[in-house]
């Protein structure tokens, strides 16, 4: 299943370039926030995949992928976990050390999710920026301290994740965390579609051109051992992401540029690049 989020709000099911709205299926109060009813039907997906799939199967009218505007599947996740430097060919061209087995994993703000035809917003005039594509885990079932072993079974689906980030000497945390800065997108698509998501091909383009063309075999740790090891540290909720880490290829974004990212079976997507309101940055002692 590919459930997406339509027009800021509603529910929907993809299937060969068609959407079925299934908001009805779950009911999430206003005052919930945006994205409260994909947080709520992940955390009951399994009681509730039945009557997914006979709308699928049902006639129920259909509207065309171009009559509706994706949002990020996920705007508001409860958390944002990225495990760095997982590709030894991106930890080689940033000259960097250490892997996640050395780093651990960080946290991205949640408030910085973007979805679908939205645009990165570059803070600074003097600051480079770079894109960084990534396969997205989606946790499906509240986990704590699981093992490898039983890792998917916690694991609701997968995404595409763009980790862009401000390049410097800060925290990640910090250099990641700008508004705009986590575009995912272009829906979820449920684990029961990924037979092996440690062996997808994800690419990404700048401006047409690609820049990154890796499978996800290469990375240094696998999906069930980011999650197991996320799981030991803090526990994981319906609709947490964790973005994988990204593979060579990064590159500098500018004012006017387009980034798409697509992975294989799980879609793709493209977002913009702003510099409207950049400014100098500051100069903190």
């Amino acid at each position: 299943m590919r459930l997406a989020l339509l027009d800021g709000d509603r529910l929907g099911l993809v299937a060969n370039e068609r959407v079925i709205d299934i908001s009805d299926l779950v009911s999430a109060p206003p005052e919930a926030g945006p994205g409260a009813a994909m947080l709520m039907l992940l955390g009951r997906l399994d009681s509730l995949q039945g009557q997914i799939e006979q709308r699928a199967k049902s006639g129920e009218a259909r509207m065309s992928l171009s009559e509706v505007k994706l949002s990020s599947p996920l705007p508001r996740p409860g958390k944002v976990i990225a495990a760095p430097m997982n590709y030894a060919a991106h930890r080689a061209e940033q000259k960097a050390s250490g892997s996640v087995a050395e780093l651990g994993v960080f946290l991205k703000a949640n408030s910085s999710v973007i979805g679908p035809g939205q645009s990165i917003v570059l803070p600074f005039t003097d600051r480079d920026v770079d894109q960084e594509g990534e396969l997205g885990i989606v946790i499906g079932q509240e986990a704590k301290r699981v093992s490898e072993e039983e890792a998917f079974d916690y694991v609701a689906g997968y995404t595409c994740v763009m980790d862009i980030t401000l390049k410097g000497q800060e925290l990640r945390s910090t250099r990641k965390s700008f508004d705009t800065f986590t575009p995912i997108g272009p829906w979820i698509t449920t684990k029961d579609e990924v037979p092996n998501p440690d062996d997808l091909q994800l690419r990404t383009w700048v401006n047409g051109e690609l820049k990154q063309d890796a499978r996800t075999s290469i990375m240094i740790w696998g999906v069930a051992k980011i999650v197991a090891f996320a799981s030991s540290v803090m526990t994981l909720y319906p609709g947490d992401v964790i973005a994988t880490g990204t593979p060579a290829g990064t590159c500098t974004i500018k004012d006017g540029d387009t980034v798409a990212c697509e992975i294989e079976n799980l879609g793709r997507f493209e977002v913009g690049v702003t510099a409207k309101d950049a400014v100098p940055a500051p100069r903190y002692e």
